[in-house]
């Protein structure tokens, strides 16, 4: 059974920091694109940043320069470190799996975590 178990989320004001993790388990973690994308209230849910099996890194023009993601496939986790909080950075974070080839196609979602930017 896969599970992506998200933590780290919370209530933090602007310009505070906070740091997500995301446990996987059930897959060869290490072959995953493993990223986090987000859900505001009413909205889609949109990629904040991934990273591939190699390491290579993407991120939404969004939060650029105040976001990283990283990996440890010793640990089967995948962080994401939001510094410099705005409001308008509030949603429900989900981390996601995701390995294809060829025709094949794996995908997984975390259940979310909230994380809340305000004053």
């Amino acid at each position: 059974q896969v599970q992506l178990v998200e933590s780290g989320g919370g209530l933090v004001q602007p310009g505070g920091s906070l740091r997500l993790s995301c446990a996987a388990s059930g897959i060869i973690f290490s072959i995953y694109r493993v990223g986090w994308y987000r859900q505001g209230p009413g909205g889609q849910r949109d990629l904040v940043a991934d990273i591939s099996s190699g390491g290579t890194t993407n991120y939404a023009d969004s939060v650029k320069g105040r976001f990283t993601i990283s990996r440890d496939n010793a640990k089967n986790t995948v962080y994401l470190q939001m510094n410099s909080l705005k409001p308008e950075d509030t949603a429900v974070y989900y981390c996601n799996a995701h390995w294809s080839q060829a025709a094949f196609t794996d995908n997984y979602w975390g259940q979310g975590t909230q994380v809340t930017v305000s004053s």
